[in-house]
């Protein structure tokens, strides 16, 4: 059946909603539900996060001024609805396809993104950056930072908290309490807020109206009646957050539009400045379509159907690269009771999921807070523990300092186990995994592995657990693997030494990690032009093989080294020893293929490598290009 949307198709951006009578936002929040249901089913993706902010969304652009009043979605997970009601709903059905809308804010796409989010926690800072721009240029718009329960436990959340706490600028944080972020909220502070509203009741609109009241200052506006109110004892609500500063509005049902629209209107009009906190409870993936839902898993879906609720999905020709490393991961804790497995608030992202209901008592989401979580592994391993930290490559990012001071310095045997490495597809360059051979090959005695396969995978756990005098990391992809035979268990592997796969003559190329079977179609390539190559498989950005890296120098002609990777890598340290050894004064043609020097959009897979030139088609021109064989390259061009 058709969705019929009478109300929703005449708003085509926010001036019109706020045209609105105020009785028509049930109905309009009503079709944006619909509506992000039916695109969602068309298209798949975040999905969940949008659906529980639905009213709250209407309601913000009910009532502020936008895009003047600025509002900073975090994560942008939930900012569909607000994508639909500001101009972009006839591309809503594009979302995270190559050319279509990203799926979270950003700046370039609408003037309505003040603010790129697509890793968490960071709302509060960039709106304490906007609100004090603001009072610098003597302006006098709104800033609001929507965080979720799961983003506000991360550090930078409290860093920036208490920061803005000691301002005095005009900035309304809205906690949207879902008990969620990723997985199931986890830590001290989902406890704490749980506790608030179990010992607080929801406003009512009376509550509201009372509570705040329009150009008045808001309850406890000063320090000292914020103290007295401390001193009250148990009646008194939003300890921790009026300690730092803020004024607590809450907790209010967040799918209750009118005292959505009543509350913000209030603190708008507030003559109070400073920050103000506003708990909203909401429901994630309201309204929903499937049976037997599964909190965590419809935080991103595939396409589905409308009727029946179920997900498309192809089937699997082979087991994920997640999936081998949870299941090598136990097989090892069965015979090592010192495995410790540490995740950032992404279980089953990472596979901890799985390995956490094998071993719950040596599994550990400490939220998102990544740079708690290495040095965590940190103090493990200073006691004979063996941590292995599972955290994305483009999240571990966040906890460099963390790596570099705390673990590498002091030579710790933490284990990185970095999942989504190279690119990710629809989550685009904010989760692709560029940059981490460029970060860690840097450091002096860290081991960086990177599989070709998922029974080098296996391989490469086994060696990462045997080494105990330094840290270790694997970089591995997202999806499926390659379909290759898994060993009963893992085989240690020689630190520093890679693998001829293929032998030939005129031609090498070495690769890191899984782009070696494209190599493989390359050189199959190549044999039709009388060019056999040889195929080399790095197994190790650092150390390098040496041996190998002047076996392949000294008998070809050209040396092509390829890996999914961001200049700085594996390809420049290779081009360094080679420099220092005197290699490249051998006549060899050496050329280095990594990832491009911008960042690649979101899209399919394929997209993306093509836009790299990271095909196979891609390292034949290159070979060709570096004999300096123009007929050739024409042919390949027409074939």
């Amino acid at each position: 059946m058709a969705l019929k949307t009478p109300l929703l198709d005449t708003i085509a951006t926010p001036d019109l909603l706020r045209a609105l009578d105020p009785s028509q936002l049930r109905q309009l929040a009503d079709e944006l539900r619909g509506e992000i249901i039916d695109a969602a089913s068309q298209t798949g993706g975040h999905f969940g996060a949008g659906l529980g902010v639905v009213e709250l969304t209407v309601a913000l652009h009910y009532i502020f001024n936008t895009p003047d009043d600025r509002i900073i979605w975090d994560v942008s997970h939930q900012a569909y609805p607000h994508k639909v009601l500001t101009g972009r709903r006839d591309r809503i059905r594009s979302i995270r396809q190559k050319g279509g809308l990203y799926g979270f804010t950003k700046r370039s796409e609408s003037d309505f993104d003040p603010f790129g989010a697509a890793h968490s926690s960071t709302s509060i800072s960039a709106g304490l950056g906007m609100a004090v721009a603001r009072d610098m240029k003597q302006a006098d718009n709104h800033v609001v930072a929507v965080i979720g329960d799961g983003a506000i436990s991360a550090g930078m959340a409290y860093e920036a908290m208490n920061n803005a706490g000691a301002l005095n600028s005009r900035l309304l944080v809205i906690l949207n309490d879902n008990a969620m972020s990723i997985a199931p909220a986890v830590g001290a502070l989902s406890h704490y807020l749980l506790r608030i509203v179990e010992e607080n009741p929801l406003l009512s609109l009376a509550d509201i109206r009372s509570r705040v009241r329009a150009a008045d200052p808001l309850p406890f506006a000063d320090a000292e009646e914020r103290a007295k109110a401390h001193a009250a004892g148990p009646d008194h609500r939003g300890t921790l957050f009026e300690d730092l500063g803020f004024e607590y509005v809450g907790p209010v049902d967040g799918h209750n539009i009118d005292h959505l629209v009543t509350v913000l209107d209030r603190i708008r009009d507030s003559e109070a400045t400073g920050p103000v906190l506003l708990h909203v409870l909401t429901e994630k993936g309201k309204g929903h379509p499937f049976k037997a839902p599964n909190a965590e898993k419809y935080h991103a879906v595939n396409k589905f159907n409308l009727e029946t609720g179920e997900q498309v999905k192809s089937a699997p020709k082979a087991p994920s690269y997640t999936a081998v490393f949870a299941q090598g991961l136990i097989e090892e804790a069965e015979h090592d009771p010192s495995i410790v497995a540490i995740t950032a608030a992404m279980p089953s992202g990472t596979g901890l999921d799985i390995f956490g209901r094998r071993f719950p008592e040596r599994t550990h989401d400490v939220g998102i807070a990544e740079q708690h979580a290495v040095t965590f592994a940190a103090g493990l391993a200073t006691e004979g523990m063996k941590p292995i930290v599972a955290i994305y490559s483009t999240f571990l990012q966040r906890a460099y300092d963390q790596v570099v001071h705390d673990v590498a310095i002091q030579r710790l045997p933490v284990r990185f186990a970095m999942d989504r490495a190279g690119l990710v597809g629809a989550d685009g360059a904010t989760h692709a995994g560029s940059f981490d051979l460029a970060y860690l090959c840097c450091l002096p005695d860290f081991v960086v592995m990177a599989p070709a396969d998922e029974a080098e995978l296996k391989h490469m756990l086994v060696t990462s657990l045997a080494i105990d005098d330094r840290p270790s990391a694997m970089r591995y992809p997202r999806g499926e693997g390659c379909g290759v035979a898994l060993p009963a268990r893992g085989q240690e592997l020689p630190i520093g030494k890679g693998r001829i796969v293929r032998e030939g003559n005129r031609i090498a190329l070495l690769s890191l990690g899984t782009r070696l079977h494209d190599c493989l179609k390359a050189a199959d390539e190549l044999a039709h032009y009388g060019l056999p190559a040889t195929v080399a498989d790095a197994r190790f950005a650092k150390p390098l093989d040496h041996d190998l890296i002047r076996r392949l120098a000294l008998n070809h002609e050209v040396l092509v080294i390829v890996e999914e990777g961001a200049a700085g890598g594996f390809g420049a340290h290779v081009l360094q020893h080679m420099a220092r050894e005197g290699l490249l004064d051998t006549g060899v043609k050496v050329r280095t293929m990594c990832l491009p020097d911008f960042f690649i959009g979101h899209g399919s897979p394929e997209q993306q490598y093509a836009e790299a030139r990271l095909t196979p088609g891609d390292v034949v021109t290159t070979v060709l290009g570096a004999l300096g064989q123009p007929q050739l390259l024409r042919e390949v061009g027409a074939n």
